[in-house]
């Protein structure tokens, strides 16, 4: 029921925006488009997906004992996790993110790393989860980033620049801070509706576990990082492209500023994927730079980056549907 409502609510807003641009405008957009640029922008997302599967092998922990200066268990005994089948993951949990509610794909991709042996107990959990904070931290970067150097900012946009600050500084303390996480996670489930407790304290030892495992190796640690810093570059890139497959203009720096903001927006629980809400922010914070019509063929693209790999993980999705069957048993 939830999905279906997320699913209405996208498509009232997407009516609301092609009624107020006009739907032939946005189709002169696409027609006029360079197909250089738009077959260049597009097939971006083959490089990140290789790239997203190559960081997912470098998150599988080493089965080699701790330092002896480490009061920390040694690594449980995992399988190699070969690139195809990283990709395979990827993509597959690409798919069920588009049809399941709550990121179901990127929890269905750590139990199925544990069931194939790559990894046992809650540790497959705290992989998915580190990854994804990787990715959000990383995004908050260039967002922080673009906004400090975007020179139109008035209020609203200090706001912002505040807020997304507070978020990546926070965000680097429940990495980089074992007593920082868990007065983190002590405040949330004393605050948090009785629903919500069991599930944060599920993460709060998911977390605990991510700690143990990932900052006793700060080489590693350091290439999983910047490998996510490179990736989240090659997204915005890739918006960047859009924008010049449409023969429209915006400054790249500026682009750093204001793409990370739209995909932000799309983060919101309220509408499919993101569609509706992410294609009104590229209207709004992109308006002095082009017209809405371009804005909304560009919210298009943007929503072309989650549907393609999607697409892509298809044919491997038979193999991850007994997992998810396995999760929705769950209580």
């Amino acid at each position: 029921m939830k999905r279906l409502i997320s699913i209405l609510v996208s498509l009232a807003i997407l009516a609301v925006i092609y009624w107020k641009i006009d739907f032939q405008g946005l189709l002169r957009v696409f027609l006029n488009c360079d197909p250089v640029w738009m077959t260049l922008s597009l097939s971006m997302v083959v490089p990140i997906t290789l790239i997203t599967a190559w960081r997912l092998q470098q998150l599988m922990p080493a089965s080699s004992p701790p330092s002896p200066h480490l009061p920390l268990p040694p690594s449980p005994p995992s399988s190699a996790l070969s690139f195809p089948e990283a990709n395979r993951l990827i993509l597959a949990a690409s798919t069920l993110n588009m049809v399941l509610p709550s990121k179901m794909g990127d929890i269905a991709k750590a139990y199925f790393m544990r069931e194939r042996g790559h990894l046992s107990g809650s540790l497959s959990l705290s992989l998915v989860i580190f990854e994804k904070a990787c990715d959000m931290l990383s995004l908050l970067l260039w967002c922080a980033f673009g906004l400090l150097l975007y020179p139109q900012k008035d209020w609203l946009f200090w706001v912002m620049t505040f807020s997304i600050l507070a978020g990546l500084a926070i965000g680097g303390l429940l990495l980089a801070s074992r007593s920082f996480a868990q007065l983190f996670f002590f405040v949330g489930q004393t605050i948090s509706p009785k629903k919500l407790r069991a599930k944060l304290a599920k993460m709060q030892t998911a977390w605990q576990e991510m700690h143990t495992y990932f900052w006793r190796d700060r080489l590693q640690l350091l290439k999983v990082t910047t490998t996510s810093i490179f990736i989240w570059f090659l997204h915005l890139l890739q918006i960047w492209f859009f924008i010049l497959a449409l023969k429209a203009w915006v400054p790249f720096l500026t682009n750093l500023a204001l793409s990370p903001l739209a995909i932000l927006a799309g983060l919101l629980p309220l509408t499919f994927a993101g569609v509706g809400t992410r294609d009104a922010a590229l209207i709004v914070f992109y308006q002095p730079y082009f017209a809405a019509p371009v804005a909304a063929a560009l919210g298009v693209l943007c929503t072309s980056r989650y549907l393609l790999p999607a697409i892509g993980g298809l044919p491997f999705l038979g193999q991850f549907l007994s997992t998810v069957q396995t999760l929705k048993k769950r209580p």
